[in-house]
């Protein structure tokens, strides 16, 4: 047992496993201390006796300002650390260099794929219900539920995915929340990994289908059909129309071939949740090794989350290729900033109780572990919730932190692949679009090892570089991208977890 230290300058270091009060331990990175008060697991300890008002140092960068004088030795958590005034965490904030690396001579460029007509290339191939409104979500669900065993043993269809939401009605027909809702339908229906659609609505709601079937403008792209309820008679018949619908839509689908693409071909959508101290030394910088292999070989990688990069933002900022990209995310901030202000809370509000136990004791410690996601490439756009990415780079997406909302954002727009790190445990998913998922610690995995599809504790447990833990999240990606199924699919998980951004009024 020992304790981790990320940077030289750090004020605090990392316990590797829970260590009692009297411990003599190592410090890796150097040097040995005397713990004057046991600590958990993935909890932090003073290096140095810090007076009260102190900024503190983790990862290099400012964590929080000490509420009381704390003793070499001490468990550094809620109880004596506190958000330093915003003022002063800027001052004392570093920037981060950009670096795209070298690709090795032995790092894979393809997988395999689904070809679509407009170029693109698919991850999955799946036949998507999507709604207008909540009224039809029984209807669509019902369908997919139906079908999806129809698709068992079919080469080339991956599934039946029921695309729904909360709402569609009692909203006002234009303004941002109708905007983002409308973006974020049109979105899904355009994933590459939608190879066929029907489109369910109820038949009087604001959201009426005609509409959504403009704005949708995929019928050159993939198969499409639309109707509602009404129409056709109620639940009932209604269910029995989509469903013959859906099948004729899986015999189109039946034999498509994947064949080799290159991996530029790839949208990967980067999420944590349920993060705990381990998050930002293993699974995190692990994803960025291979999130900086994907941008440099031509894919892109999108980062989203904006209330937990708060704090961070000023290292992202520092990489941004033009000063109108560094402009259009900290524009996003002082949006949050705003907004969280009028709905009577803070951004601190973040992080979790979840979190929290698991040793993060602010949002600046949850940021700046949180970004490591992103690697180290230079950030190359900004875009609004739901837009569609650009094709290559690190680009950024302002979404909530909330998962299922957050990884909605970034399937609507584009993402084929999405990765998600997590330290407590998640048992997420995110149909039509594969989910990995990667532990930050071994207990976790263990625990939970029917939802993890790697163990990313080796980085501390073993000493094993983070490059090459990198190096086996890439390779797991493109096994992934290339038909094999992650932990979620095999749980069936991911039809549940589309959460539209929800804003404006509810008339």
């Amino acid at each position: 047992m020992n304790l981790v230290l990320l940077y030289p300058n750090d004020d605090v270091a990392v316990a590797t496993a829970a260590m009692p009060d009297g411990a003599r331990v190592e410090v890796r990175g150097g040097g040995e201390l005397t713990l004057r008060t046991g600590v958990p697991a993935g909890h932090k300890v003073a290096l140095r006796d810090l007076a009260a008002g102190t900024l503190v140092r983790k990862y290099g960068q400012v964590i929080g300002r000490t509420l009381t004088d704390v003793r070499a030795g001490e468990h550094v958590h809620v109880h004596n650390l506190g958000m330093p005034d915003d003022a002063a965490a800027r001052a004392a904030a570093g920037a981060a260099p950009s670096a795209t690396p070298a690709l090795p001579p032995d790092l894979r460029r393809t997988f395999h794929g689904y070809r679509r007509p407009d170029g693109r290339a698919a991850t999955r191939n799946y036949v998507g219900v999507l709604t207008t409104v909540n009224c039809s979500a029984t209807v669509a669900r019902k369908v997919a539920r139906i079908t999806e065993d129809d698709t068992e043993g079919i080469d080339g269809v991956d599934g039946v995915v029921a695309l729904t939401h909360g709402t569609g009605c009692g909203m006002a027909a234009h303004g941002h929340g109708w905007e983002l809702l409308r973006r974020t339908l049109a979105g899904y229906a355009r994933n590459p990994n939608i190879g066929g659609l029907v489109v369910v609505g109820l038949g009087c709601e604001v959201n009426a289908v005609t509409g959504v079937m403009t704005d949708l403008g995929v019928a050159d792209r993939v198969p499409v059909s639309s109707y509602t309820i009404q129409d056709v008679g109620g639940t009932s018949s209604a269910v029995q129309h989509g469903v013959t619908l859906v099948r004729e839509m899986i015999g189109e689908l039946a034999g498509t071939a994947r064949t080799e693409v290159g991996v530029e071909e790839l949208v990967l959508g980067l999420q944590c949740g349920g993060s705990d101290g381990w998050s930002g030394l293993t699974a995190n910088p692990a994803l960025g090794v291979a999130s900086d292999l994907l941008v440099a070989a031509g894919a892109t990688s999108l980062l989203g989350e904006t209330p937990e990069v708060y704090g961070a933002e000023h290292l992202l900022a520092s990489r941004a290729t033009s000063p109108d990209v560094a402009e259009a995310l900290m524009e996003r901030i002082r949006w949050w900033e705003e907004y969280t202000q009028s709905q009577g809370t803070t951004m601190d509000a973040n992080p979790s109780p979840g979190n929290k136990e698991g040793g993060i004791t602010t949002i600046l410690e949850k940021s700046l572990g949180a970004v490591a996601k992103a690697g180290h490439s230079p950030l190359t756009a900004v875009r609004q919730y739901a837009e569609q990415v650009p094709r290559s780079g690190l680009v950024f997406m302002d979404t909530p932190g909330y998962d299922p909302v957050s990884v909605t954002g970034m399937v609507a727009g584009g993402a084929n692949l999405v990765c998600f790190t997590t330290g407590r445990g998640s048992v997420f998913g995110s149909r039509p679009v594969p989910t990995v998922k990667i532990a930050s610690n071994a207990e976790m995995a263990r625990r939970m090892a029917g939802d993890i599809d790697l163990d990313c504790s080796p980085v501390v447990e073993q000493g094993l570089p983070v490059e090459e833990m990198g190096r086996q999240v890439y390779d797991l990606l493109l096994d992934v991208a290339s038909g094999r199924r992650s932990a979620s699919e095999e749980m069936g998980l991911g039809g549940e977890e589309i959460v539209p951004w929800q804003l404006g009024a509810v008339l």
